[in-house]
């Protein structure tokens, strides 16, 4: 060694790809199921961390908008729903009357 500090390089701890079916393209996958049961698995199998980001600011919304309360089984049950239409069916829909912040 020659002066300095020794430079390690340590990978990624198994980095995953998927093929991010909302994107359509590869993408890196989740590190572990974001959602308990079948639905998790799914979305850990087919979703990226980028889709699942999109999810969450989509979620916000929906809570804010709707002035959900994820504690009762009802918004829970909606969340779920729109969570399965967001990434595997015709897509989560905005709120009637939905105008985002402005930037």
């Amino acid at each position: 060694m020659t002066g300095g500090q020794a430079s390690c390089t340590i990978p990624d701890a198994m980095t995953r790809t998927v093929q991010c079916v909302m994107l359509g393209t590869e993408a890196e996958g989740l590190p572990r199921p974001p959602y308990p049961g079948e639905l998790g698995q799914r979305i850990f199998e087919s979703i990226s961390q980028q889709a699942w980001r999109q999810w969450l600011s989509h979620q916000t919304m929906l809570i804010n908008e709707y002035r959900l309360t994820p504690i009762e089984p009802a918004a829970r049950k909606f969340l779920k729903e729109q969570m399965e239409a967001f990434f595997f069916g015709e897509g989560s829909s905005r709120p009637e009357g939905y105008r985002p912040p402005s930037e």
